[in-house]
Protein backbone atom coordinates (compact mmCIF):
# COMPACT_ATOMS: atom_id res chain seq x y z
CA UNK A 1 0.00 0.00 0.00
CA UNK A 2 1.46 3.17 -1.24
CA UNK A 3 2.29 5.72 1.68
CA UNK A 4 2.04 10.03 0.85
CA UNK A 5 5.10 11.76 0.95
CA UNK A 6 5.40 12.37 4.94
CA UNK A 7 4.08 15.88 4.85
CA UNK A 8 0.57 15.02 2.97
CA UNK A 9 0.19 11.85 5.06
CA UNK A 10 -2.23 12.14 7.93
CA UNK A 11 -1.87 8.40 9.25
CA UNK A 12 0.43 9.05 12.10
CA UNK A 13 1.79 7.64 16.08
CA UNK A 14 1.45 4.21 17.37
CA UNK A 15 -0.18 1.19 16.57
CA UNK A 16 -1.53 -1.65 19.08
CA UNK A 17 1.71 -3.48 19.81
CA UNK A 18 -0.41 -6.23 21.86
CA UNK A 19 -2.05 -8.57 19.48
CA UNK A 20 -2.90 -11.72 19.96
CA UNK A 21 -0.30 -14.56 18.64
CA UNK A 22 -0.76 -17.53 17.19
CA UNK A 23 1.64 -20.20 17.83
CA UNK A 24 3.35 -22.75 15.28
CA UNK A 25 4.78 -26.56 15.78
CA UNK A 26 5.61 -29.35 13.79
CA UNK A 27 8.76 -29.10 11.01
CA UNK A 28 8.14 -29.21 7.13
CA UNK A 29 11.12 -28.98 5.42
CA UNK A 30 11.61 -25.28 4.56
CA UNK A 31 11.11 -24.00 1.59
CA UNK A 32 8.85 -26.44 -0.64
CA UNK A 33 6.95 -24.63 -2.36
CA UNK A 34 2.86 -25.41 -2.66
CA UNK A 35 3.63 -26.00 -6.54
CA UNK A 36 5.66 -29.11 -5.75
CA UNK A 37 3.88 -30.13 -2.00
CA UNK A 38 0.84 -31.30 -0.82
CA UNK A 39 -0.04 -31.84 2.59
CA UNK A 40 2.71 -34.52 3.62
CA UNK A 41 0.28 -37.16 4.85
CA UNK A 42 1.02 -41.03 4.48
CA UNK A 43 -2.33 -42.43 4.93
CA UNK A 44 -4.49 -44.65 6.92
CA UNK A 45 -2.70 -46.95 9.02
CA UNK A 46 -3.94 -50.61 9.03
CA UNK A 47 -6.99 -50.47 6.75
CA UNK A 48 -8.36 -53.54 5.93
CA UNK A 49 -7.36 -55.35 8.68
CA UNK A 50 -11.00 -56.43 8.92
CA UNK A 51 -10.69 -58.44 6.21
CA UNK A 52 -7.69 -60.76 7.29
CA UNK A 53 -9.44 -64.28 8.35
CA UNK A 54 -9.07 -65.81 11.62
CA UNK A 55 -6.75 -68.07 12.50
CA UNK A 56 -9.38 -69.97 13.78
CA UNK A 57 -11.35 -70.54 11.21
CA UNK A 58 -8.19 -71.51 8.93
CA UNK A 59 -7.68 -74.26 11.34
CA UNK A 60 -11.53 -75.23 11.17
CA UNK A 61 -11.08 -75.07 7.25
CA UNK A 62 -7.79 -76.81 6.68
CA UNK A 63 -9.71 -80.29 8.23
CA UNK A 64 -12.68 -79.60 6.16
CA UNK A 65 -14.49 -81.94 3.07
CA UNK A 66 -11.70 -83.08 1.63
CA UNK A 67 -9.22 -81.68 3.29
CA UNK A 68 -7.45 -79.05 1.17
CA UNK A 69 -6.42 -75.84 2.43
CA UNK A 70 -8.02 -72.40 1.61
CA UNK A 71 -6.12 -69.87 0.15
CA UNK A 72 -5.45 -66.98 2.78
CA UNK A 73 -7.79 -63.98 0.94
CA UNK A 74 -5.12 -61.38 -0.11
CA UNK A 75 -4.55 -58.40 2.51
CA UNK A 76 -5.72 -55.01 0.92
CA UNK A 77 -3.33 -52.72 0.20
CA UNK A 78 -3.21 -49.82 2.34
CA UNK A 79 -4.40 -46.34 0.05
CA UNK A 80 -2.75 -43.46 0.54
CA UNK A 81 -4.79 -40.03 1.23
CA UNK A 82 -4.90 -38.00 -1.78
CA UNK A 83 -2.13 -34.88 -1.71
CA UNK A 84 -4.59 -32.00 -0.95
CA UNK A 85 -4.30 -29.04 -3.95
CA UNK A 86 -5.56 -25.65 -3.98
CA UNK A 87 -8.81 -24.95 -5.21
CA UNK A 88 -9.49 -22.58 -8.25
CA UNK A 89 -10.73 -19.84 -6.77
CA UNK A 90 -8.73 -20.75 -3.99
CA UNK A 91 -10.56 -21.52 -1.06
CA UNK A 92 -8.86 -24.27 0.40
CA UNK A 93 -7.41 -22.95 4.21
CA UNK A 94 -3.43 -22.98 3.83
CA UNK A 95 -3.45 -25.01 7.61
CA UNK A 96 -5.15 -27.98 5.32
CA UNK A 97 -1.92 -27.65 2.37
CA UNK A 98 0.79 -27.21 5.42
CA UNK A 99 -0.94 -29.16 8.21
CA UNK A 100 2.69 -29.19 9.93
CA UNK A 101 3.04 -25.32 9.85
CA UNK A 102 6.21 -24.81 8.42
CA UNK A 103 5.23 -22.50 5.18
CA UNK A 104 7.90 -21.74 2.26
CA UNK A 105 10.49 -19.56 3.44
CA UNK A 106 10.95 -16.03 1.37
CA UNK A 107 14.20 -14.89 -0.95
CA UNK A 108 16.82 -15.00 0.79
CA UNK A 109 19.65 -11.90 0.09
CA UNK A 110 22.72 -10.89 1.57
CA UNK A 111 23.80 -8.24 2.93
CA UNK A 112 26.88 -5.87 1.22
CA UNK A 113 29.79 -5.68 3.12
CA UNK A 114 30.15 -2.61 5.29
CA UNK A 115 32.19 -0.72 5.13
CA UNK A 116 31.98 1.93 7.82
CA UNK A 117 31.62 1.73 11.46
CA UNK A 118 28.23 0.92 12.90
CA UNK A 119 28.70 0.38 16.32
CA UNK A 120 25.03 0.95 18.31
CA UNK A 121 24.61 3.40 20.62
CA UNK A 122 22.57 2.78 23.55
CA UNK A 123 19.35 4.50 22.07
CA UNK A 124 19.97 1.71 18.81
CA UNK A 125 20.45 -1.33 21.20
CA UNK A 126 17.41 -0.74 22.94
CA UNK A 127 15.66 -0.52 19.53
CA UNK A 128 16.96 -3.56 18.30
CA UNK A 129 15.82 -5.36 21.48
CA UNK A 130 12.56 -4.84 20.98
CA UNK A 131 12.72 -5.95 17.24
CA UNK A 132 14.07 -9.47 18.16
CA UNK A 133 10.77 -10.97 16.84
CA UNK A 134 12.25 -11.20 13.86
CA UNK A 135 14.55 -14.39 14.48
CA UNK A 136 11.01 -15.83 16.47
CA UNK A 137 10.10 -19.35 14.77
CA UNK A 138 6.22 -18.56 15.92
CA UNK A 139 6.54 -14.90 13.99
CA UNK A 140 8.11 -16.17 10.74
CA UNK A 141 5.94 -19.06 10.93
CA UNK A 142 2.94 -16.58 10.75
CA UNK A 143 4.52 -13.77 8.27
CA UNK A 144 5.79 -16.65 5.98
CA UNK A 145 2.30 -18.38 5.79
CA UNK A 146 0.53 -15.23 5.09
CA UNK A 147 2.98 -14.29 2.11
CA UNK A 148 1.86 -17.75 1.12
CA UNK A 149 -1.36 -16.69 0.67
CA UNK A 150 -0.88 -13.44 -0.80
CA UNK A 151 1.46 -15.86 -3.80
CA UNK A 152 -1.70 -17.92 -3.89
CA UNK A 153 -4.20 -15.39 -4.47
CA UNK A 154 -2.38 -13.69 -6.90
CA UNK A 155 -1.62 -16.08 -9.01
CA UNK A 156 -5.51 -17.10 -9.23
CA UNK A 157 -6.14 -13.51 -10.29
CA UNK A 158 -3.36 -12.82 -12.87
CA UNK A 159 -5.09 -15.95 -14.20
CA UNK A 160 -8.30 -14.60 -14.16
CA UNK A 161 -8.70 -11.11 -14.13
CA UNK A 162 -8.93 -10.64 -17.49
CA UNK A 163 -10.80 -7.69 -19.83
CA UNK A 164 -14.38 -7.90 -19.50
CA UNK A 165 -14.69 -8.46 -15.56
CA UNK A 166 -15.97 -5.53 -13.17
CA UNK A 167 -13.21 -4.48 -10.43
CA UNK A 168 -16.05 -5.53 -8.06
CA UNK A 169 -15.74 -8.91 -9.38
CA UNK A 170 -11.59 -8.79 -8.84
CA UNK A 171 -11.79 -7.12 -5.86
CA UNK A 172 -14.04 -9.53 -3.86
CA UNK A 173 -12.68 -12.57 -5.42
CA UNK A 174 -9.57 -11.32 -3.97
CA UNK A 175 -10.72 -10.44 -0.53
CA UNK A 176 -12.63 -14.10 -0.56
CA UNK A 177 -9.44 -16.09 -1.28
CA UNK A 178 -7.51 -14.55 1.72
CA UNK A 179 -10.07 -14.80 4.18
CA UNK A 180 -10.99 -18.90 2.74
CA UNK A 181 -6.81 -19.51 3.44
CA UNK A 182 -6.63 -17.80 6.52
CA UNK A 183 -9.95 -19.67 7.51
CA UNK A 184 -11.40 -17.02 9.05
CA UNK A 185 -14.41 -14.94 7.80
CA UNK A 186 -14.14 -12.30 10.06
CA UNK A 187 -17.36 -11.74 11.00
CA UNK A 188 -17.30 -12.97 14.28
CA UNK A 189 -15.84 -10.29 17.00
CA UNK A 190 -12.27 -9.44 16.99
CA UNK A 191 -11.72 -11.85 14.33
CA UNK A 192 -10.50 -9.21 12.15
CA UNK A 193 -8.23 -8.31 14.27
CA UNK A 194 -6.71 -11.97 14.15
CA UNK A 195 -6.20 -12.00 11.08
CA UNK A 196 -7.62 -10.95 6.95
CA UNK A 197 -6.80 -7.94 4.88
CA UNK A 198 -3.77 -5.46 5.58
CA UNK A 199 -5.63 -2.79 3.60
CA UNK A 200 -8.26 -2.57 1.43
CA UNK A 201 -7.72 -4.25 -2.10
CA UNK A 202 -6.91 -1.67 -4.51
CA UNK A 203 -7.26 -2.08 -8.29
CA UNK A 204 -6.06 1.30 -9.64
CA UNK A 205 -6.15 1.86 -13.48
CA UNK A 206 -3.98 3.88 -15.88
CA UNK A 207 -3.63 7.33 -14.18
CA UNK A 208 -4.69 6.24 -11.19
CA UNK A 209 -1.79 5.28 -9.33
CA UNK A 210 -2.76 4.38 -6.01
CA UNK A 211 -6.09 4.02 -3.47
CA UNK A 212 -8.77 3.25 -5.89
CA UNK A 213 -11.44 0.21 -4.75
CA UNK A 214 -14.41 -0.86 -5.97
CA UNK A 215 -17.31 0.93 -3.18
CA UNK A 216 -21.12 0.53 -2.88
CA UNK A 217 -23.08 3.17 -4.51
CA UNK A 218 -20.09 3.79 -7.21
CA UNK A 219 -20.38 3.03 -10.88
CA UNK A 220 -19.22 -0.25 -11.65
CA UNK A 221 -15.92 0.11 -13.68
CA UNK A 222 -14.94 -2.76 -16.72
CA UNK A 223 -11.89 -3.95 -17.25
CA UNK A 224 -10.28 -2.56 -20.62
CA UNK A 225 -7.99 -4.33 -23.16
CA UNK A 226 -6.44 -0.87 -23.09
CA UNK A 227 -5.86 -0.58 -19.40
CA UNK A 228 -2.84 -0.72 -16.69
CA UNK A 229 -4.20 -2.47 -13.75
CA UNK A 230 -1.86 -1.87 -10.37
CA UNK A 231 -3.34 -4.89 -8.18
CA UNK A 232 -2.10 -4.15 -4.36
CA UNK A 233 -3.26 -6.13 -1.48
CA UNK A 234 -2.17 -7.15 2.17
CA UNK A 235 -2.58 -10.44 4.11
CA UNK A 236 -2.07 -9.84 8.10
CA UNK A 237 -1.72 -12.24 10.78
CA UNK A 238 -1.67 -10.98 14.31
CA UNK A 239 -1.41 -7.13 12.73
CA UNK A 240 1.74 -8.11 11.02
CA UNK A 241 0.69 -7.32 7.14
CA UNK A 242 2.35 -9.08 4.18
CA UNK A 243 2.41 -5.71 1.70
CA UNK A 244 2.88 -6.50 -1.99
CA UNK A 245 1.89 -5.08 -5.25
CA UNK A 246 2.12 -5.99 -8.92
CA UNK A 247 0.76 -4.71 -12.53
CA UNK A 248 -1.08 -6.33 -15.10
CA UNK A 249 -1.72 -5.09 -18.81
CA UNK A 250 -3.03 -6.30 -21.74
CA UNK A 251 -0.92 -5.17 -24.54
CA UNK A 252 2.63 -5.57 -25.16
CA UNK A 253 3.14 -1.77 -25.77
CA UNK A 254 3.20 -1.36 -21.96
CA UNK A 255 5.96 -3.83 -21.44
CA UNK A 256 8.58 -0.95 -20.99
CA UNK A 257 6.56 0.64 -18.13
CA UNK A 258 5.90 -2.56 -16.32
CA UNK A 259 9.61 -3.42 -16.91
CA UNK A 260 11.00 -0.17 -15.25
CA UNK A 261 8.98 -0.22 -12.16
CA UNK A 262 9.62 -3.72 -11.58
CA UNK A 263 13.46 -3.50 -12.07
CA UNK A 264 13.35 -0.49 -9.78
CA UNK A 265 12.22 -2.44 -6.93
CA UNK A 266 14.33 -5.03 -7.12
CA UNK A 267 17.33 -2.55 -7.08
CA UNK A 268 15.64 -1.04 -4.26
CA UNK A 269 15.44 -4.55 -2.75
CA UNK A 270 18.88 -5.02 -3.44
CA UNK A 271 20.57 -2.22 -2.29
CA UNK A 272 18.10 -1.77 0.98
CA UNK A 273 20.01 -3.25 3.94
CA UNK A 274 21.27 -2.84 7.93
CA UNK A 275 22.72 0.82 8.43
CA UNK A 276 21.75 1.79 4.50
CA UNK A 277 20.94 5.31 4.14
CA UNK A 278 17.39 6.26 3.03
CA UNK A 279 19.00 8.43 0.24
CA UNK A 280 21.09 6.09 -1.03
CA UNK A 281 18.05 3.35 -1.85
CA UNK A 282 16.09 6.62 -3.23
CA UNK A 283 18.82 7.37 -5.37
CA UNK A 284 19.09 3.66 -7.11
CA UNK A 285 15.69 3.30 -6.94
CA UNK A 286 15.36 6.58 -9.54
CA UNK A 287 18.28 6.00 -11.24
CA UNK A 288 16.99 2.60 -12.57
CA UNK A 289 14.12 3.35 -13.11
CA UNK A 290 14.39 6.72 -15.40
CA UNK A 291 16.89 4.58 -17.57
CA UNK A 292 13.37 3.45 -19.31
CA UNK A 293 11.17 4.97 -22.03
CA UNK A 294 8.33 3.72 -23.71
CA UNK A 295 6.18 4.41 -26.96
CA UNK A 296 2.66 4.57 -26.88
CA UNK A 297 0.75 5.52 -30.07
CA UNK A 298 3.63 6.33 -32.10
CA UNK A 299 4.52 8.65 -28.94
CA UNK A 300 7.79 8.49 -26.04
CA UNK A 301 7.83 8.98 -22.76
CA UNK A 302 10.31 8.87 -20.40
CA UNK A 303 9.21 6.44 -17.57
CA UNK A 304 9.38 9.10 -14.24
CA UNK A 305 9.51 7.96 -10.81
CA UNK A 306 6.21 9.09 -8.83
CA UNK A 307 8.03 12.02 -6.41
CA UNK A 308 5.59 12.43 -3.89
CA UNK A 309 4.82 8.72 -3.13
CA UNK A 310 7.10 6.47 -0.95
CA UNK A 311 7.73 3.04 0.54
CA UNK A 312 7.53 2.63 3.89
CA UNK A 313 8.34 0.76 6.48
CA UNK A 314 5.72 -1.80 8.16
CA UNK A 315 5.10 -1.98 12.63
CA UNK A 316 2.41 -4.29 14.10
CA UNK A 317 -1.29 -2.84 13.05
CA UNK A 318 0.50 -0.46 11.42
CA UNK A 319 0.59 -0.22 7.42
CA UNK A 320 2.97 3.06 7.28
CA UNK A 321 5.26 2.58 10.68
CA UNK A 322 6.96 6.07 10.49
CA UNK A 323 10.49 5.83 7.64
CA UNK A 324 9.66 6.56 4.70
CA UNK A 325 11.44 5.52 1.09
CA UNK A 326 10.99 8.42 -1.35
CA UNK A 327 11.54 6.90 -5.36
CA UNK A 328 13.81 9.85 -6.20
CA UNK A 329 17.47 11.62 -4.64
CA UNK A 330 16.70 13.21 -1.49
CA UNK A 331 19.47 14.07 1.54
CA UNK A 332 17.54 11.79 4.21
CA UNK A 333 21.07 10.18 6.09
CA UNK A 334 17.98 8.47 8.31
CA UNK A 335 19.63 4.39 8.31
CA UNK A 336 17.65 1.27 8.30
CA UNK A 337 18.22 -0.95 11.31
CA UNK A 338 18.20 -4.32 12.14
CA UNK A 339 14.80 -6.19 13.11
CA UNK A 340 12.95 -3.44 10.76
CA UNK A 341 10.42 -4.24 8.02
CA UNK A 342 9.88 -2.44 4.97
CA UNK A 343 7.90 -2.66 2.06
CA UNK A 344 10.15 -1.74 -0.88
CA UNK A 345 7.44 -0.29 -3.84
CA UNK A 346 8.24 2.00 -6.69
CA UNK A 347 5.74 4.07 -9.08
CA UNK A 348 6.37 4.73 -12.35
CA UNK A 349 4.75 6.83 -14.53
CA UNK A 350 4.23 8.32 -17.67
CA UNK A 351 2.91 11.69 -16.74
CA UNK A 352 4.33 13.91 -14.59
CA UNK A 353 5.22 11.83 -11.86
CA UNK A 354 3.13 13.44 -9.07
CA UNK A 355 -0.02 12.43 -7.79
CA UNK A 356 -3.00 14.59 -6.19
CA UNK A 357 -6.05 13.33 -4.21
CA UNK A 358 -8.86 12.86 -6.51
CA UNK A 359 -12.95 12.56 -5.50
CA UNK A 360 -13.65 9.61 -3.41
CA UNK A 361 -12.92 7.58 -1.07
CA UNK A 362 -10.47 4.54 -0.73
CA UNK A 363 -10.88 4.05 2.59
CA UNK A 364 -10.30 5.05 5.94
CA UNK A 365 -8.06 4.46 8.83
CA UNK A 366 -8.07 5.01 12.85
CA UNK A 367 -5.68 7.50 13.42
CA UNK A 368 -2.89 6.32 15.13
CA UNK A 369 -2.61 8.58 18.10
CA UNK A 370 -6.67 8.68 18.56
CA UNK A 371 -7.53 8.49 22.26
CA UNK A 372 -8.52 5.55 24.21
CA UNK A 373 -11.70 7.27 25.25
CA UNK A 374 -13.56 9.62 23.45
CA UNK A 375 -16.99 11.88 24.08
CA UNK A 376 -18.93 11.44 20.90
CA UNK A 377 -22.11 13.63 20.22
CA UNK A 378 -23.98 11.10 17.63
CA UNK A 379 -24.97 7.46 19.13
CA UNK A 380 -24.24 6.79 15.31
CA UNK A 381 -20.28 8.30 15.33
CA UNK A 382 -20.31 5.75 19.45
CA UNK A 383 -22.09 3.20 17.41
CA UNK A 384 -19.07 2.91 14.66
CA UNK A 385 -16.47 4.15 16.81
CA UNK A 386 -17.23 1.03 18.82
CA UNK A 387 -17.44 -1.26 15.38
CA UNK A 388 -14.12 0.12 14.44
CA UNK A 389 -11.95 -0.89 17.11
CA UNK A 390 -13.35 -3.71 17.89
CA UNK A 391 -12.85 -5.17 13.82
CA UNK A 392 -10.52 -2.85 12.73
CA UNK A 393 -8.29 -1.52 15.28
CA UNK A 394 -5.99 0.61 13.55
CA UNK A 395 -6.13 -1.19 9.76
CA UNK A 396 -6.97 0.49 6.93
CA UNK A 397 -10.93 -0.47 5.91
CA UNK A 398 -13.52 0.48 3.01
CA UNK A 399 -16.82 0.80 2.71
CA UNK A 400 -17.17 -2.62 1.11
CA UNK A 401 -15.50 -3.75 4.22
CA UNK A 402 -17.99 -2.01 6.87
CA UNK A 403 -21.36 -2.81 4.95
CA UNK A 404 -20.17 -7.00 5.02
CA UNK A 405 -20.41 -6.88 8.99
CA UNK A 406 -23.89 -5.22 8.49
CA UNK A 407 -23.47 -1.28 9.14
CA UNK A 408 -25.79 0.49 7.65
CA UNK A 409 -26.65 4.52 7.23
CA UNK A 410 -22.87 5.19 8.91
CA UNK A 411 -21.39 8.05 6.82
CA UNK A 412 -22.76 10.71 8.94
CA UNK A 413 -21.45 8.88 12.12
CA UNK A 414 -17.90 8.35 9.66
CA UNK A 415 -18.26 12.38 9.04
CA UNK A 416 -18.33 13.02 13.00
CA UNK A 417 -15.49 10.73 13.52
CA UNK A 418 -13.30 12.39 10.94
CA UNK A 419 -13.87 16.23 12.05
CA UNK A 420 -13.03 14.74 15.65
CA UNK A 421 -9.60 13.42 14.36
CA UNK A 422 -10.33 10.12 15.20
CA UNK A 423 -10.53 8.33 11.57
CA UNK A 424 -8.31 9.59 8.80
CA UNK A 425 -9.74 9.41 5.20
CA UNK A 426 -7.98 8.32 2.09
CA UNK A 427 -8.60 9.17 -1.23
CA UNK A 428 -7.44 8.03 -4.61
CA UNK A 429 -4.45 9.25 -5.64
CA UNK A 430 -3.99 10.47 -9.53
CA UNK A 431 -1.52 11.69 -11.77
CA UNK A 432 -2.62 13.73 -15.32
CA UNK A 433 -5.26 11.92 -17.60
CA UNK A 434 -3.74 10.03 -20.53
CA UNK A 435 -1.16 9.06 -18.58
CA UNK A 436 -0.12 5.48 -17.54
CA UNK A 437 1.55 4.35 -14.16
CA UNK A 438 2.77 1.22 -12.55
CA UNK A 439 3.81 -0.54 -9.41
CA UNK A 440 5.45 -3.38 -8.03
CA UNK A 441 6.34 -4.22 -4.25
CA UNK A 442 7.45 -6.52 -1.82
CA UNK A 443 7.65 -7.20 1.93
CA UNK A 444 11.34 -7.89 3.11
CA UNK A 445 12.71 -7.95 6.50
CA UNK A 446 16.07 -7.42 7.72
CA UNK A 447 17.26 -10.17 9.69
CA UNK A 448 20.74 -10.46 12.03
CA UNK A 449 22.40 -12.62 8.99
CA UNK A 450 20.51 -11.66 5.73
CA UNK A 451 17.29 -10.27 4.59
CA UNK A 452 14.10 -12.21 3.35
CA UNK A 453 12.17 -11.11 0.92
CA UNK A 454 8.98 -12.82 2.77
CA UNK A 455 6.69 -11.78 -0.26
CA UNK A 456 8.42 -13.12 -3.58
CA UNK A 457 7.03 -15.35 -5.85
CA UNK A 458 7.61 -17.37 -8.87
CA UNK A 459 5.87 -14.48 -10.70
CA UNK A 460 8.07 -11.44 -9.47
Amino acid sequence: MGSKSPETDGHKGQGNANGPIESSSGGMPKGVHLATDGDGTIGDSDEGDDDEAHPASLVNEATNGSGQKKKRKPKKKNKKKATKKQSSPPRVPLSQLFPQGKYPIGEIQTYDAKVENTSRTMADEIRYMSRRHLEDEGFLDNYRKAAEIHRQVRKHTQETAKPGRTLTEIAVEIDDGVRALLDNAGLALGDGLKSGLGFPTGLSLNNCVAHFTPNPGQKEIVLQQKDVMKVDFGVHINGWIVDSAFTMSFDPVYDNLLAAVKDATNTGLKTAGIDIRISDVSAAIQEAMESYEVEIEGKTFPVKAVRNLTGHDIKQYRIHGGKSIPFVKNSDQTKMEEGEIFAIETFGSTGRGYITDDIGVYGYGKSYNAPSRVSLPLASSRSLWKTINENFGTIVFSRRYLERLGVERYLAGMNNLVSHGLVDVYPPLVDIKGSYSAQFEHTVLLREANKEVISRGDDY
